[in-house]
C-alpha cells in the first residue's frame, strides 16, 4: 500500500507543486481512503520522506560489505535520476518535515552508525562537526544538482562529493574502508 501511495503522490507531483497537493488528491489518485493513508503516513511529507528512505537505503545498503561511500553515492544519484520529476518537486519544497532536512538527518545517522560500528566508540567532537558540515554540504549540492537539471553524471557528482570531504574525515573514512 505504501508503494501505491508513493506512486499516486508521484502522479500528483506531475500535475502540481507539492505544497498544493492534498491527501484527498493522493488517495483519489490511488483509489483508497484517507483512513488508509493516515494508517501509513502522518502527512504528505512523511510519504515523501518514506519513499526517499527506501531509495537511500537501497543505495547505501551494501556499505560495510566492501562498497564505499563513492559507490553508495553513485547509486543514490542514479536512483534520483530515475525519479527525476519526483525529486525535483520534493527538493523544491522547504516546508517543515521537508526532504532536505530528512536527507540530512538520514545521511548523518547512516555515517554515524557506520563509523561507530567500525570503531566501537563515540565519534570525537571535532570529527562529528566535520561530518555534520559535510552532510549539510552534500544535501545542498544534491539539491542544486536536482533543481539545476542534473547536468553532471551521477559518477561525477559522487566524485565531487567525495573530493569535498574534510581531510580528517577523509582519513577516517579511508582507515575504516568507507572510501
Amino acid at each position: 500500500m505504501k508503494y501505491r501511495l508513493a506512486e499516486a503522490m508521484k502522479n500528483c507531483m506531475k500535475k502540481m507543486p507539492v505544497e498544493k497537493i492534498t491527501v484527498k488528491e493522493i488517495v483519489a489518485e490511488c483509489g483508497t481512503t484517507r483512513q488508509t493513508f493516515y494508517r501509513n503516513f502522518q502527512d504528505k511529507y512523511d510519504l515523501i520522506n518514506w519513499y526517499f528512505d527506501r531509495i537511500l537505503l537501497e543505495s547505501f545498503q551494501h556499505m560495510g560489505e566492501g562498497k564505499t561511500a563513492y559507490e553508495g553515492l553513485v547509486n543514490k544519484f542514479h536512483y534520483i535520476e530515475e525519479e527525476k520529476l519526483f525529486f525535483k518537486a520534493a527538493f523544491r519544497n522547504d516546508d517543515q518535515n521537508c526532504l532536505r532536512d530528512h536527507d540530512f538527518q538520514l545521511i548523518l545517522r547512516f555515517y554515524e552508525n557506520q563509523i561507530q560500528a567500525k570503531t566501537k566508540q563515540p565519534i570525537p567532537e571535532n570529527l562529528h562537526f566535520q561530518l555534520e558540515m559535510y552532510c549539510q554540504g552534500s544535501v545542498y549540492m544534491t539539491t542544486q544538482w536536482v533543481l539545476g537539471d542534473m547536468k553532471k553524471r551521477p559518477e561525477k557528482m559522487a566524485e565531487n562529493l567525495v573530493k569535498a570531504m574534510p581531510a580528517e574525515l577523509e582519513t577516517l573514512f579511508k582507515k575504516l574502508e568507507l572510501l
